[in-house]
C-alpha cells in the first residue's frame, strides 16, 4: 500500500491548466503546451513567456496581482483552450466536397477568420451565461421568495443560492463526455505536479499515485471567490443598511464593483494556502478541494503522459530549454484554469 501522502516538500511555481486532449504548464521561465494528437503522438510546444505582473511593479502588488492574474488566466487560457482544439482534431477536418455550395463557400473565404468569430461570439455568450447565473438569477429568485421579507438577510440568501447554483452546474457539466475527458486531464496535470513537488521522478508510475486534489486549483479559487462575494456583501448591507432597500440593478451593480477586491482576496488566500498546511487553510480550503471530487477526475496512463510531458518542458527538462528549478520563495501560480485553476 502506498504510504499516505503529505504535504508538498516544496513550493513550486509551476501551474497549469487542462486544455482539449491536452495540458498547458507554466513553469519559471516559460509556457509548455502537450497535446494527442489523432495519430496518438504526443506535441508539445515551449513558449518563454513573462508574467504580467512581472511586466509592471504595480501589478505584483498584494490584492492588484489576484485581479491581474485572474484577467491574465482567462486571455492566455482561452487561447491555448482554442489552440488544443485545433491541434487535437488535426486530419479529422470535414470533407470540403460534401460541404453544400454556400457551406463551401464559408468555409474558403472566411476558415480563419470565422474561427476568431466563433471565438469571439463564445467568450460574449459564456459571460453572458455566467452573469445571468451568478449575478441575476440569484437576486431575482431571493427577491421572488422573499418578497420584501428578511433585507437584511438578502445577501447571505443571494450567497448561498449562488452556491446551489454552481454546484449544479459543476456537476451537470461534468456528466458530459468531453468535459469528463477535460476533468481527467485536469486532474493529471494536478498529480504531475504533486509528483514534482514531492520530489520524485516524473514518470506515470509516480504520477498515478498522488493526490489530484491541490490547494492551488483554479475550482478552489472559484469556491473562495464565491464565499467571500457572500461576506463582503453581507458585510456591506450590515455597514449601509440603506443599500438593502435599493433597487436591484444598482445591487447588482454593486456586487460587480467589489469583484476586484473579491479576486485580490481569493488570490491571496489561495497563494497563503499553497505554502501552508495548518488547521485555518484546512477549514476554508476544505469547499475547494470538495469540489474538485467534481472538476478533476482519475486520468488513465496515457493522459498522466501527456500531463509529465508538458511539466518537463516547462521545467526546461530536454533539448529544448534549459531553465532554473524554482526557489521556495517564489510565487506560485494558481493551477487548473490557470492562475484562475
Amino acid at each position: 500500500m502506498a504510504k499516505k501522502q503529505k504535504k508538498p516538500c516544496k513550493y513550486s511555481s509551476v501551474g497549469g491548466q487542462a486544455l482539449i486532449e491536452g495540458v498547458m504548464m507554466r513553469g519559471p521561465s516559460g509556457t509548455a503546451m502537450s497535446v494527442r494528437l489523432p495519430s496518438g503522438e504526443i506535441e508539445t510546444e515551449y513558449k518563454e513567456t513573462k508574467p504580467w505582473r512581472e511586466k509592471c511593479k504595480f501589478f505584483s502588488l498584494p490584492l492588484v496581482r489576484g485581479i491581474v492574474g485572474f484577467v491574465e488566466s482567462l486571455v492566455t487560457g482561452y487561447g491555448y483552450l482554442m489552440e488544443s482544439a485545433e491541434k487535437s482534431t488535426q486530419g479529422l477536418e470535414e470533407d470540403t466536397e460534401n460541404l453544400s455550395k454556400l457551406d463551401r463557400w464559408i468555409n474558403d473565404h472566411f476558415g480563419e477568420k470565422m474561427m476568431n468569430i466563433i471565438g469571439i461570439i463564445s467568450a460574449v455568450l459564456g459571460f453572458g451565461l455566467a452573469f445571468f447565473l451568478f449575478m441575476w438569477l440569484p437576486t431575482f429568485l431571493v427577491d421572488v421568495v422573499t418578497r420584501g421579507m428578511l433585507l437584511k438577510f438578502h445577501a447571505l440568501f443571494e450567497g448561498i443560492i449562488r452556491v446551489i447554483i454552481f454546484v449544479l452546474y459543476m456537476v451537470l457539466v461534468s456528466k458530459m463526455k468531453d468535459i469528463h475527458r477535460v476533468f481527467m486531464y485536469h486532474g493529471a496535470e494536478h498529480k504531475s505536479i504533486f509528483c514534482y513537488e514531492h520530489g520524485l521522478e516524473l514518470t506515470v508510475e509516480n504520477v498515478r499515485k498522488q493526490s489530484r486534489f491541490h490547494p492551488r486549483c483554479g475550482t478552489s479559487f472559484m469556491f473562495v471567490m464565491i464565499l467571500l462575494s457572500i461576506l463582503l456583501s453581507s458585510a456591506l448591507v450590515l455597514i449601509f443598511p440603506g443599500l438593502a432597500e435599493v433597487n436591484r440593478i444598482l445591487w447588482i451593480a454593486v456586487k460587480i464593483l467589489i469583484l476586484p477586491i473579491v479576486m485580490g482576496l481569493g488570490y491571496e488566500f489561495i497563494r497563503y494556502a499553497g505554502r501552508h498546511d495548518n488547521l485555518f487553510v484546512k477549514i476554508l480550503a476544505a469547499p475547494g478541494l470538495w469540489m474538485q471530487r467534481i472538476t478533476t477526475k482519475e486520468p488513465t496512463d496515457d493522459i498522466i503522459e501527456v500531463g509529465i510531458a508538458s511539466l518537463k518542458a516547462a521545467l526546461g527538462e530536454g533539448e529544448k530549454v534549459k531553465t532554473e528549478t524554482p526557489k521556495p520563495d517564489s510565487d506560485p501560480p494558481v493551477l487548473g484554469g490557470e492562475n484562475v485553476e
